[in-house]
């Protein structure tokens, strides 16, 4: 979600550093994947380990999520056009979306033939080797895991999140893959290695939940975070007291990294026009300078209750009121 810290920097280049920077590592990302996931399959075929072939499918599925964000962040990149006048923001969440579909399909793949093993467990040959190939394999992907992770959160880019918590996930399960291998070969329990490819389903599927409910959610512009609409109102009505400024309400909608702003408020009805527009550019830009993840700020002068009723009465009351003095009203007759 967008974060309520006030930041520095404009939010355009924010972004646009982010979404390189993301591009950068969801690349690095697919190459160390794809090379990690071959590794343990080929593995996994010699040694008839189960987890180890479940965990290179899940290597080779999370390349796939990560080219699939890659492809998102670069098109999130693009400028505002004609037919997306808003900007491509929000592809960067349809990308995490996507990646998430992707994740529960693998998973159930690899619950299936793990449940299959279970059934009918073989013994493991070359365990040792095996066990060094999970271990190699989980240490590189912590490590891309936690560098992805920084700036995921840096830029706050959920696409970036999504494949970051992947290659947690991917990481982790390696480790249980490791453990897995390590009880079916030295204390016998040959379940044990298909038992390990159904707790990497499982913990894939939760992965995959989170990614599908909040990537769903900025899709359909549900918002999360009331702290900062609170914070938006905080900050016109604490700075503008002098000129007697309510803020009626806050409408804030998620724009992939950024967020959007509807801001209504309550102004002196008297004001000039001129007077009017130069109030609401400051309002914006105090708004902006403080909470720079706000990228577009819509502010709606309205004018104070009681003045909207006198000046109410005072059009509609002088209408009537010449109605009456018209010949064939009720008082002239």
């Amino acid at each position: 979600m967008i974060s309520n810290k006030p930041s520095a920097g404009k939010p355009a280049d924010l972004v646009n550093e982010g979404l390189i920077a993301g591009q950068k590592i969801a690349k690095i990302s697919v190459i160390t994947l794809l090379s990690i996931g071959v590794a343990e399959i080929i593995m996994g075929q010699i040694s008839g380990s189960v987890v180890a072939t479940a965990d290179g499918i899940d290597s080779l599925s999370d390349a796939m999520i990560s080219f699939i964000v890659l492809i998102g962040l670069r098109i999130a990149h693009r400028p505002a056009d004609r037919k997306f006048p808003f900007g491509y923001h929000k592809v960067e969440s349809f990308a995490a979306l996507i990646a998430a579909i992707g994740m529960i399909g693998i998973g159930i793949f690899i619950f299936y033939h793990s449940f299959e093993a279970l059934v009918d467990p073989k013994e493991i040959k070359q365990p040792i080797l095996t066990m060094v190939v999970l271990a190699a394999a989980g240490g590189i992907s912590l490590h891309r895991a936690f560098q992805m992770n920084s700036i995921a959160n840096k830029y706050n880019l959920l696409s970036l999140k999504t494949d970051a918590k992947n290659s947690i996930k991917d990481g982790s399960a390696s480790v249980i893959g490791f453990f897995s291998v390590l009880i079916a070969s030295q204390f016998g329990f040959l379940q044990m290695d298909a038992i390990g490819g159904m707790i990497i389903a499982g913990y894939i599927f939760s992965v995959s939940y989170i990614s599908l409910k909040q990537s769903s959610l900025i899709l359909v512009d549900s918002w999360q975070n009331p702290k900062l609409t609170d914070m938006v109102k905080r900050i016109v009505e604490e700075k503008f007291k002098e000129e007697n400024i309510k803020v009626k309400s806050v409408l804030l909608r998620p724009a992939g990294a950024l967020a959007e702003a509807e801001v209504h408020l309550e102004i002196d009805g008297n004001k000039r026009l001129a007077d009017v527009e130069l109030l609401l550019v400051m309002i914006e830009m105090s708004i902006r300078s403080q909470i720079p993840a706000i990228a577009r700020i819509s502010s709606i002068p309205h004018s104070h209750p009681q003045q909207k009723q006198e000046q109410m009465t005072r059009k509609f009351g002088g209408i009537f009121g010449d109605r009456k003095n018209q010949p064939g009203s009720v008082a002239h007759k």
